[in-house]
């Protein structure tokens, strides 16, 4: 059974992170720059403030009408008490129906109080397909008699 550790492992392990204080613009053209949905909000201490997703930009920008140009990301960021997280050992099936039943495509990776990395939509449902045709593979050569 895949965990959220063998996810981390294969990922280049860096981690694109903005300040609270710099512009939602400033956040969404790192995401582009990156080709990715979400950056986690580290506080000048290096502590995870929260983090902001492409959705947040879509839900808490454009549609009341503001300015990414004007806005801080720590006004539209999810905050580090609310964000759903899991751990090294958690399985890659638990993320998957954490991420369903709360609706959230990203998942902050801790260690006790230590964060370690996050996991997207994207990597959850990779590993599942990879853990799945290793399954089928292996069932085919069993069935086939190739053990």
């Amino acid at each position: 059974m895949q965990r959220v550790r063998d996810i981390l492992k294969v990922k280049t392990g860096e981690v694109w992170s903005v300040s609270p204080r710099a512009t939602v613009l400033e956040a969404l053209k790192v995401m582009d720059e990156k080709e990715i949905g979400a950056l986690m909000v580290m506080s000048d201490k290096g502590k995870v403030a929260g983090i902001v997703t492409e959705r947040d930009y879509a839900r808490k920008i454009v549609l009341k009408g503001k300015s990414s140009k004007d806005t801080a990301v720590e006004k539209i960021m999810t905050p580090a008490s609310k964000m759903f997280t899991v751990k090294p050992d958690t399985p890659v099936e638990d993320c998957m129906v954490l991420m369903t039943a709360k609706r959230v495509r990203h998942l902050p990776v801790y260690e006790g109080n230590k964060f370690l990395g996050l996991v997207s939509i994207g990597d959850v449902v990779k590993s599942t397909i990879s853990e799945k045709d290793m399954l089928i593979e292996h069932l085919s050569n069993y069935i086939s008699g190739n053990y």
